[in-house]
């Protein structure tokens, strides 16, 4: 796997993935100041949750649960001193479908925490990582 990362101009970086896929990050220059982009710890707590939400819709696909949608809300603390590490980072997956399985949505989530999800596992090494669900029967919303 590579990326690049190029500075455009004051706190402002382009990152290329090795697919060439590119994104603006960064931060403001001054307090206060626009950001051009999400910080480089941001793009650390989102991937963490896309990998974790791509590894429950494909656990509940293949369990051929019939999901519609999965979110992640991340809430993460670092540390205050240099380096600022991850300390705590709390995972609540809201996922919805028609009559899913609570207990195979938890399943789902636990394998991609506990097994498949490399992302947290690397942030596990440093923070306190913790998770939660809830699931949201559209079959019963639409009767």
């Amino acid at each position: 796997m590579k990326a690049r990362i190029k500075w455009v101009e004051g706190r402002t970086f382009v990152g290329e993935s090795g697919s060439g896929h590119k994104i603006v990050l960064g931060t403001a220059a001054e307090p206060g100041g626009q950001t051009p982009g999400p910080s480089p710890m941001e793009l650390m707590l989102i991937g963490a949750g896309g990998c974790s939400a791509y590894d429950v819709v494909h656990i509940l696909e293949k369990g051929r649960e019939a999901i519609e949608d999965c979110t992640v809300e991340l809430d993460a603390d670092r540390a205050e001193t240099d380096p600022k590490v991850f300390t705590r980072i709390h995972m609540h997956f809201v996922v919805k479908g028609r009559s899913l399985a609570p207990a195979k949505v938890e399943r789902a989530v636990n394998l991609s925490i506990e097994k498949y999800c490399s992302a947290s596992a690397m942030l596990a090494m440093s923070a306190k990582l913790t998770h939660d669900f809830e699931v949201v029967d559209t079959a019963s919303a639409q009767a």
